[in-house]
């Protein structure tokens, strides 16, 4: 019975470990989105005009 208890506690290390991960890399997703959408106002700007 002790490894029903382990195997329980490793799923739930899995759940949470794949939850935060999945916060982690939505805020990284959306950062480079903005980075790149400021990046291309700063290009269209320089290009066309200035």
């Amino acid at each position: 019975m002790e490894n029903v208890g382990y195997y329980i506690f490793v799923l739930v290390a899995i759940i949470v470990a794949f939850l935060v991960i999945k916060k982690v890399a939505s805020c990284l997703i959306k950062s480079a989105i903005l980075i790149a959408m400021v990046v291309a106002l700063a290009a269209i700007y320089y290009l066309y005009l200035r």
